[in-house]
């Protein structure tokens, strides 16, 4: 089953978002108008909740979870995710904020409180360690992520063009009869 209710609560789905059949989606989640959440992806909403904007590609392979509220996290930290990001292949988000207008690169790890402001490119690879945040307009990469250099307009416009990319290929998928 790709959506699934956890204790009291179901993944809810803005209009015309996408999940691949092989997808798993669990629990306090909201998915917000034309995104995608491609195969192989686990959204996990168990203990906090997760939120996904507008426009928004969570790529093949790619885990998103939370840290639950306890003794060492009193409120513990949910996950969100701007509009307009694309989220590459094989990603982990854990408990961090991602603005919008974002690439976060194939293989890229952002922990625990972790925030990335509006309009940055996160390298494929790089590491942002819990608590990090990363500046607005900026290329980072490396593991711990580093600011490299400031983006360039073509580069900014590149998110909007993604984005919609994007979008035009899961309304293709759903068309052929695929996802949810």
């Amino acid at each position: 089953m790709t959506i699934r209710t956890y204790q009291g609560k179901t993944p809810s789905l803005g209009e015309r978002v996408f999940v691949d059949p092989s997808a798993v989606l669990i629990g306090d989640i909201e998915i917000g108008a034309d995104s995608s959440v491609w195969p192989l992806v686990t959204v996990r909403g168990d203990m906090h909740r997760i939120r996904i904007g507008s426009r928004t590609s969570i790529q093949d392979g790619s885990v998103l979870h939370i840290t639950h509220a306890g003794p060492f996290n009193p409120d513990g930290f949910p996950l969100t995710i701007g509009d307009e990001v694309t989220v590459g292949h094989k990603v982990l988000l854990h408990g961090c904020t991602i603005g919008n207008r974002i690439l976060v690169g194939m293989g890229c790890i952002v922990m625990d409180g972790a925030v990335i402001e509006d309009e940055v490119i996160l390298g494929a690879g790089s590491l942002v360690p819990p608590g990090k945040v990363l500046e607005s307009g900026f290329l980072y990469v490396g593991s711990p992520a580093k600011k490299a250099r400031p983006l360039t307009d073509k580069e900014r416009s590149f998110f909007a063009y993604t984005a919609g990319n994007y979008v035009k290929l899961k309304d293709q998928h759903i068309a052929e009869g695929y996802g949810e």
